[in-house]
């Protein structure tokens, strides 16, 4: 099994063990609140809601707590640190009596370490893999039964079967066949769903009682409880280890089955002939586990069900009392789960709540002299049985975490400690940040100390001028922002503040680089610079641009690179006799005029100068638009078409007025038309 294990990461392994561990108590409390909304609600439709939605939010708290605890090495504990006082209150209320024997035995629990995650991970797997082998062998049984079920049923019946069908309003295609390896009527199916009808129940049911039966089965097809059940499934292969899973699953299941059974005898109005069916083919029972049958589910409830026999009280008393189980086993789960993860928290809470009284409040003392000592009061039962051994020196891991404290980081975990150790963050490490003005937490003093800041190299950037809070004093180091740098983009004149400064070096920008752009004539600010430097604009870039006429200035040389002007394309349009300005040849570019384009156009009669070029690419005016008016009669100039198109006349639009008995028309009387909306 180490092979699967293997996969993961020991971070994700790690991650995924806690989870895990987490949902034994979040499934206790998810239950909890199921089985008190399955007591109140009457309807089996809403507790069939209640029940899915509520297997919904397991597998979704396992997923919210693997993201929430993979994304943040603090949210475990900053969590359960959270949960403290629900836990201490409902066990000192509640559960004093029912949990201290839980928490006595916690130092045993306690010593669970990091090793055993992988295990529990590994038997996890283990179990996945199991329950998914299982669900595939079942689904190929299912799928060769569908495929061996081609005898149809009998032309009278099929249109029993398509009536029935018709008036549940079901419109999918379904197919009906009679089947021999089973004793009760079940579908098959996902998206081609198959009903297979048993020739004993054929033979062994009343029309009436078949009538029904076959209406069950196209309830669960009109529900789409196929997919339903195959989610179902799926959440029991994932949380196969917890016991409430199997038992909401089953819930849900019967509360399906009575759905249907509501629909059927809504759909035939025989409440006793479907009972009678249905205690028949209970004594013939053998349909596959993950088909959907007619007599799935407990036959005695359903019965009663049917006929209008309830015990409503007794249940109530059952679901509420269930109720008040899962709540009370998620409590204990809780507590032991953080008792695992923070022994001492857990120590102090099992002191707070299960001390006796005797010993948690001190009997008073008589009120000391002036020369009296304080009166100790030492508990005998927590004395040592035997001589005390010389006091061991402490180990290095309890020096560290010792020295953490001693600067105000406490309640670390192990995760966090390895890597303040491994980064070599010492308690003097600590004090220097914080006496430089920061209030660093975990993460942020080991990125600190990843990217080598120091006191010194927080003096040196204040003495800049600059005031950098933890992220931003980071940055400036990661990026490579020194006093030196900064002090060589001061001698060029660039007063840049914190951003700037920052942005200039990520971006690359070097003495250099601000020599040659002001040795071509600009003399950009910093926003500009890095605007420049951002859209790769070099000197040799310029200088193209330069030989071929231009003369821009900083705002456009950018215009100009960022639209993707090339030396090419200039020269691609001066051939075609356009001789545009810099503002010009944005223009054209940002509208995507081609040489393509231009030829099109000029092929067509036309011979725009650039503005128009722009504004009838601007219209959208096409080599297919311009034709179209041309069959129509009609000879345009750029600007006249250009005109056309704004306005909206099309070919459908001259035909329109021609009909009408218009003659003699243009352009211009078509526009007038246009803004009469006479027809």
């Amino acid at each position: 099994m180490t092979g699967l294990t293997s996969l993961f990461a020991p971070d994700t392994l790690r991650t995924l063990g806690w989870s895990l561990l987490h949902f034994v108590w979040q499934g206790f409390a998810l239950a909890a609140i199921a089985s008190v909304a399955l007591t109140l609600f009457r309807r089996a439709s809403t507790r069939y809601i209640v029940g899915v939605l509520t297997l919904f939010a397991m597998v979704t708290s396992v997923a919210c707590t693997f993201v929430v605890l993979l994304n943040s090495q603090a949210a475990m504990q900053a969590t359960e640190s959270a949960a403290t006082p629900f836990i201490v209150l409902t066990q000192k209320t509640f559960f004093a009596q029912t949990v201290q024997p839980a928490l006595a035995g916690a130092p045993a629990v306690k010593s669970l370490s990091a090793q055993a995650l992988p295990l529990l991970v590994e038997f996890w797997l283990a179990g996945v893999l199991f329950f998914t082998l299982r669900t595939a062998g079942s689904l190929i049984y299912l799928e060769r039964l569908r495929r061996a079920a081609s005898l149809s049923v009998a032309p009278a019946l099929l249109a029993k079967c398509r009536e029935l069908q018709l008036r549940l309003g079901i419109t999918r295609i379904i197919r009906f066949c009679e089947s021999r390896w089973l004793d009760a009527p079940a579908v098959i199916g996902w998206f081609r769903p198959v009903v297979l009808l048993p020739v004993r129940a054929l033979t062994g049911l009343t029309e009436d009682q078949i009538e029904a039966v076959i209406a069950h089965e196209l309830a669960h097809i009109r529900r789409f409880d196929a997919f339903v059940n195959l989610f179902q499934v799926v959440v029991e292969s994932l949380l196969f280890f917890h016991p409430v899973v199997w038992w909401l699953n089953k819930r849900v299941r019967i509360e399906r089955e009575n759905c249907c059974d509501d629909v059927a005898v809504a759909a035939c109005g025989n409440h006793l002939g479907y009972a009678r069916a249905l205690t028949t083919m209970e004594e013939w029972r053998a349909t596959p586990a993950f088909s959907l049958a007619a007599n799935g589910s407990p036959l005695a409830a359903r019965i009663s069900r049917i006929l209008g026999v309830r015990h409503a009280t007794e249940n109530r008393t059952v679901g509420f009392g269930a109720g008040f189980v899962c709540f009370a086993a998620a409590i204990v789960a809780a507590s032991l789960l953080y008792g695992v993860a923070h022994p001492a928290a857990a120590a102090r809470i099992e002191k707070v709540l299960f001390t006796p009284a005797a010993q948690a409040v001190p009997a008073p003392t008589p009120k000391p002299t002036p020369l009296a000592k304080p009166t100790i009061v030492v508990d005998a039962d927590r004395l040592p049985q035997t001589a005390p051994e010389p006091q061991a020196q402490p180990s290095a891991k309890s020096s560290y975490i010792d020295e953490m404290k001693s600067v105000g980081l406490d309640h670390l975990d192990i995760d966090q400690l390895i890597s303040m150790k491994v980064q070599g963050i010492t308690a003097d490490y600590v004090k220097e940040m914080v006496a430089a003005g920061f209030k660093p937490n975990v993460d942020e003093l080991i990125a600190m100390k990843v990217q080598g800041v120091n006191a010194q190299y927080i003096k040196s950037i204040r003495d800049m001028g600059y005031t950098p809070d933890g992220d931003e004093i980071v940055g400036m180091k990661v990026q490579g922002v020194t006093p030196e740098y900064i002090k060589q983009m001061r001698d060029l004149g660039f007063k840049p503040n914190l951003d700037e400064i920052i942005g200039m070096k990520v971006q690359g920008i070097t003495p250099e680089y601000v020599k040659q752009i002001r040795d071509l004539g600009f003399n950009p600010d910093g926003d500009g610079l890095i605007g420049m430097k951002v859209q790769g604009i070099t000197p040799q870039y310029v200088q193209q641009i330069r030989e071929l006429g231009f003369k821009p200035n900083g705002d456009e040389i950018i215009g100009m690179k960022v639209q993707g002007i090339t030396p090419e394309y200039v020269k691609e349009i001066r051939a075609l006799g356009f001789q545009p300005d810099g503002d010009e040849i944005i223009g054209m570019k940002v509208q995507g005029i081609t040489p393509e384009y231009v030829k099109q156009m000029r092929d067509l009669g036309f011979n725009p100068n650039a503005d128009e070029i722009i504004g009838m690419k601007v219209q959208g005016v096409t080599a297919e638009y311009v034709k179209s008016l041309q069959a129509e009669g009609f000879k345009l100039n750029a600007e006249q078409v250009t005109g056309a198109k704004i306005m909206g006349i099309t070919p459908e639009f001259i035909q329109k007025a021609k009909s009408h008995g218009f003659k003699d028309l243009t352009i211009d009387k078509l526009i007038q038309l246009k803004n009469a909306d006479i027809f």
